[in-house]
């Protein structure tokens, strides 16, 4: 059978044959002629009709993006020379798929391998036959450069310098001819997809040319104003928004507004580039504005523009307001557009109408998708008077304000068929988010309550149902104000929770949305208390409606508020949780969106259902009835299928394994499938897999010991020898791995001898290549804890590797290294000074003779000086920890105004001067940059992250429980009986100095040792009174 043959059946409407023909299309893949075959296919328009042509199109194009790199020189040098050749002649469907092919060729080969290709492009440039085909080639030729920088841009300089002036006539040609075709549309479309790709990140040199800047700048603006012709425009308004002539125009805005925010800044740093933004700034910024407000015009007077449009020109207003030269040109027609063309957009209108009635589910993605933020004129237009009012608010705010009060007074005194119930939508829009601003700024603050009581609660029991939302919506947003009459707290708290029974869901989810910001403002949870069990339900009811993240938020608040109380719900909660996340998943996968709502509610789930963890911690049984519920789901997503909720699902296998009274054979069985991830695609995930693997080795250690089937031990070992043993892991990557080794070596004291020379051989090698300070510092301290582990063990097989002398040297090097300020350089946090105290300690503990006198010595001192430095920091912790409750109590009444913080930041980033004068007491933030500066390392330089000085409060470990005073003091009584001659050669040769180190110490270890059976006897009482 032939290859077209085979191509045929492989449309065939029955599934046998179809499948036997894809079956046989694979095996033909490796074949050498197989790419070169599939092209002659797709180019014969004599011989093969056009579905074989398409299913060859769409194979070649699958084939090239897997295999290119395989493909022998000859054919790859032939495809790339034919694909040129033909592409011209081919109808679009077939252009579209071979397009793909030389996106996934140009992405490789240019230029070194493809040389020619600018060649080609700018000779079919000038050929009026093959525009077309010219400007799409030279479109993924520039797409290819649009992120990149540096030096990986470099090939695109040339490209521009040679094809721009051409594109420049061409353009120019285009926009003289009279009564332009649709076709057209799609040539200036490209090229101004070409202009974009090339000026994206960086604007090309050619174009700092001020004649050649402003001759393209002339087209562009000509283009802005030219009306859309009417003719062959789609009545539908979706197929009309993706029409031609309104494409040119959006991707026109888009350019400009990109020329205006990443390259009109007059802040550059960059003399060329601060040259080429004045001279934007002083010919350019002004007439794009008069465009842009004379094309928004056109809506105010009922004409149509593309939503997309629309948000692009009100973003460029937005970004004009703070420039005090685009500000003034602004002014004259400022109320123009804020009252007649921006606050219209704000309103409910035709199209959420005909949405919330025919698709509510819809209506609610919509709103509370972010990805549709960036097309809604209804959130640029929020964003523009958001920014009118944080900049200019002197100017403004009282003028916006009484405009809506008009709104609401027109609105109350208008009888129920004629009130302007859009225009009260959109006033209640713009309260509640200018509420920022309003909570600070008198004399609106003292009014907000009366505000709330008069205008918006009674919206609530509105026989219009967006409405309804929109009042429980601008409730939420005033929860947290000081409320003088609790009892319109309650009212509003009241009409929320009832909205959660609406019969629109829209308002049911918005009432969800406030009851949030109810919740976490509420001061008294007994408003609550009585109806939580009533909320839940209502909860359950709505996630088994509809897949949003903002239910499961306002229900991990409820958890997070009422803690343990949550307890008799807990089980319910996560069986309802683990419903709706595998509903979720479905949803997601069905889909296949990266942004679907189901796939950010299916990680809602999970991170709610680690709050009830969480909550209910101190219920080990709880964890037990709840484990059944979760196991499905750690089983499912710790495999490749869960790789984008991964973090999510090790937090409640971390949860499950620490809080259950013993961890069971279920659990255990996700262990493999953990090891299988990090071994295969999860090393990013290393540190979240830490902390179960740790719970699995100190909570179950005897299942660890003992089971061979499968062997935990053995599998560890496999994990840990593999990753540490990998030249290519950066030293970061790594650092989960030596922290495993001290929870076997501290867990399984005396039950793993045969694996201390392994894991101490791998160390040891891995310590030779090491460059980071802090690996190094974790890997010495697995040497230390195999000390701890067993002394003479550990000091045999390093000697049995020839290291002794080389790790103790670099080990005494380490502990007396310090930073420039005299901070040390090393073994920063409690933790590891004390696993180095240990270890150092046990040395002390061996027979006469083992360690020499010398080298006693030095271990002594280098202890001492350990323990003092240890003690210094547990001492110095508490005083800050006291110190951060003392902050805490006296900043209570602190407050930061955001508009100020942003006033005072991002204006004068910009170079603008804040002119609301607003300005925020400095000596508050004078006080701020005190604290922060005491948490600051002082040195700069140093490579390792602040987290190095803070220790792991989550992770508990044997050691815990081990006072390294007690332990130094009691090994030294055993040293005293067992070798007196040797203790007292020990402690006469001490310098006085350390002498008189050696005796604090002894005494701090009683005092710890009297206030350590303090603290036992207090846990045993509080064990029995419980």
């Amino acid at each position: 059978m032939d290859l077209a043959m085979i191509l045929e059946a492989a449309l065939s409407p029955q599934p046998d044959e179809r499948k036997g023909a894809e079956q046989r299309l694979d095996e033909m893949q490796q074949a050498p002629q197989h790419p070169v075959s599939l092209f002659q296919i797709i180019v014969d328009s004599s011989n093969c009709n056009m579905p074989i042509r398409q299913v060859a199109a769409i194979h070649f194009k699958n084939l090239i993006a897997k295999n290119w790199t395989k493909i022998s020189l000859d054919h790859k040098e032939l495809l790339r020379n034919h694909i040129l050749l033909f592409l011209p002649q081919l109808p679009p469907l077939l252009r579209s798929q071979l397009g793909e092919c030389l996106k996934t060729i140009i992405h490789s080969d240019y230029p070194h391998h493809f040389p020619h290709l600018l060649d080609w492009i700018i000779l079919n440039l000038q050929d009026h036959h093959h525009v077309h085909s010219s400007l799409f080639v030279l479109r993924i030729l520039s797409r290819k450069y649009e992120f990149k920088s540096d030096d990986e841009r470099t090939p695109i300089y040339r490209v521009v310098e040679d094809t721009f002036p051409l594109l420049l006539n061409i353009f120019n040609s285009f926009l003289q001819i009279p009564n332009p075709s649709i076709e057209l549309a799609d040539l200036i479309k490209l090229i101004s997809k070409i202009f974009w790709s090339s000026i994206y990140l960086e604007v090309p040199k050619v174009l700092f040319d001020q004649n050649v800047f402003n001759a393209w700048m002339v087209l562009f603006l000509n283009v802005l104003e030219r009306p859309v012709p009417l003719e062959g425009q789609p009545a539908d308004p979706e197929l009309r928004k993706s029409w031609g002539w309104w494409k040119v125009k959006k991707w026109t805005v888009h350019i400009l507004n990109r020329l205006y925010t990443r390259f009109g800044d007059l802040k550059l740093h960059n003399l060329e580039n601060k040259a080429f933004a004045q001279m934007f700034q002083k010919h350019y910024a002004g007439k794009i504005l008069d465009c842009y407000l004379n094309l928004l015009n056109v809506i105010r007077v009922g004409g149509y523009l593309p939503d997309r449009v629309i948000n692009l020109v009100l973003q460029y207003l937005s970004n004009s307001i703070s420039k005090n030269s685009m500000y003034t040109a602004l002014q004259p027609r400022l109320d123009v557009l804020l009252f007649e063309i921006v606050f219209p957009l704000m309103c409910f209108n035709d199209n959420d109408q005909k949405l919330w009635d025919e698709d509510p589910h819809e209506y609610v993605r919509k709103g509370y998708d972010i990805i549709e933020d960036l097309y809604s004129p209804k959130t640029a237009s929020l964003d523009f008077v958001s920014e009118l009012i944080r900049k200019r608010g002197k100017d403004n705010l009282h003028n916006f304000i009484q405009f809506t009060v008009e709104i609401f007074k027109r609105y109350d005194e208008a009888p129920a068929e004629y009130k302007p119930y859009r225009q009260k939508d959109g006033a209640l829009l713009a309260i509640g988010a200018l509420c920022d601003k309003l909570k600070q700024t008198e004399p609106y603050k003292s009014e907000l309550e009366h505000m709330l009581v008069q205008h918006v609660f009674p919206e609530f029991s509105s026989p219009v149902g967006h409405l309804r939302a929109k009042a429980a919506w601008v409730a939420g947003q005033y929860a947290h104000i000081n409320f003088s009459d609790q009892n319109n707290f309650r009212k509003a708290l009241q009409c929320v929770v009832c909205g959660m029974r609406d019969p629109e869901l829209p308002v049911r989810i918005d009432s969800v949305f406030a009851l949030r910001s109810f919740v976490e403002a509420c001061k008294d949870l007994n408003e609550i208390r009585p109806i939580l069990p009533q909320l839940l339900d209502e909860f359950f009811k709505l996630m088994n409606e509809i897949e949003n993240e903002d239910l499961v938020f306002t229900l991990e608040t409820i958890v997070d508020k009422f803690g343990e109380e949550m307890a008799p719900y807990a089980l319910g909660l996560c069986q309802n949780l683990a419903a709706t996340f595998w509903r979720c998943m479905n949803t997601t996968e069905a889909d296949d969106e990266a942004d679907d709502p189901g796939a950010l509610a299916a990680v809602g789930c999970l991170r709610a259902i680690s709050t009830i963890l969480e909550s209910v911690s101190s219920l080990p049984q709880l964890f037990v009835q709840i484990e059944p519920a979760l196991l499905p789901i750690m089983r499912r997503m710790l495999t490749t299928d869960g790789q984008e909720v991964f973090e999510e699902v090790l937090e409640i296998v971390s949860y499950m394994t620490f809080f259950s009274p013993t961890i069971s054979l279920d659990m255990w069985s996700l262990w493999p499938l953990m090891m299988e991830a990090l071994a295969d695609w999860a090393i990013d995930f290393f540190s979240n897999i830490l902390v179960p693997l740790d719970n699995y080795i100190s909570r179950g250690t005897a299942h660890f010991l003992i089971c061979k089937e499968p062997d935990y031990q053995q599998s560890l070992w496999n994990m840990i020898s593999s990753v540490m043993g990998d030249k290519n892991m950066e030293d970061n990557d790594i650092e989960p791995a030596p922290k495993l080794i001290e929870v076997v070596f501290l867990n399984c004291k005396g039950q793993v001898d045969q694996w201390v020379e392994p894991y101490l051989r791998i160390t040891v090698e891995r310590l030779h290549r090491t460059e980071k300070s802090h690996l190094k510092c974790l890997l010495m301290q697995v040497i230390a804890d195999a000390l701890y582990y067993n002394a003479p063990l550990t000091l045999s097989i390093l000697q049995k590797l020839g290291v002794t002398s080389e790790i103790f040297t670099l080990w005494f090097n380490m502990l007396q290294g310090v930073k420039k300020n005299g901070v040390r350089a090393n073994f920063k946090r409690e933790h590891d000074k004390k696993v180095c105290c240990l270890g150092l300690t046990s040395l002390l503990a061996l027979p006469a003779g083992q360690l020499p006198g010398d080298a006693l010595g030095q271990v002594f001192r280098a202890t001492l000086d350990l323990l003092v430095a240890y003690k210094d920091q547990v001492a110095e912790a508490a005083k800050e920890e006291e110190a951060e409750d003392d902050d805490d109590d006296d900043m209570d009444d602190f407050q930061t105004d955001d508009e100020d913080e942003d006033d005072n930041g991002s204006d004068k980033e910009m170079g603008i001067d804040a002119e609301d004068g607003d300005e925020a007491d400095s000596s508050k933030f004078t006080k701020l940059a005190e604290q922060t500066k005491t948490f600051r390392p002082n040195d700069e330089d140093d490579d390792d992250s602040d987290d190095d000085f803070s220790d792991d409060e989550e992770l508990h470990s044997p050691i815990d429980e081990v006072d390294p005073f007690v332990f130094f003091v009691d090994t030294m009584k055993v040293m005293q009986s067992s070798d007196p001659l040797g203790f007292q050669n020990l402690t006469q040769t001490l310098e006085f100095s350390y002498q008189a180190l050696a005796n604090g110490v002894a005494q701090h270890a009683e005092l710890r040792r009297g206030e350590t059976e303090k603290e036992k006897l207090e846990k045993s009482s509080a064990t029995i009174d419980s």
